[in-house]
């Protein structure tokens, strides 16, 4: 239990590090990401995004299965 957890925390704080360059792709722009704007506050579901790195993730991990 305790390897998983920090190896959970190595991944988040490699894609924490990662995540300016990830934002230079695109990624989390994509048409059909949802953003809603009201006011001070803003709300966003980047589905189309979770979809593109499920998919990527899922090719990657058969790959090394």
């Amino acid at each position: 239990m305790q390897k998983i957890l920090i190896i959970i925390g190595i991944i988040i704080l490699i894609v924490g590090l990662i995540y300016p360059y990830i934002k230079r792709l695109g990624l989390g722009e994509l048409p059909g990401d949802v953003v809603i704007k009201s006011g001070n506050s803003t709300i966003f579901f980047p589905i189309v995004t979770c979809i593109i790195v499920s998919i990527v993730l899922s090719i990657i991990f058969n790959l090394f299965k």
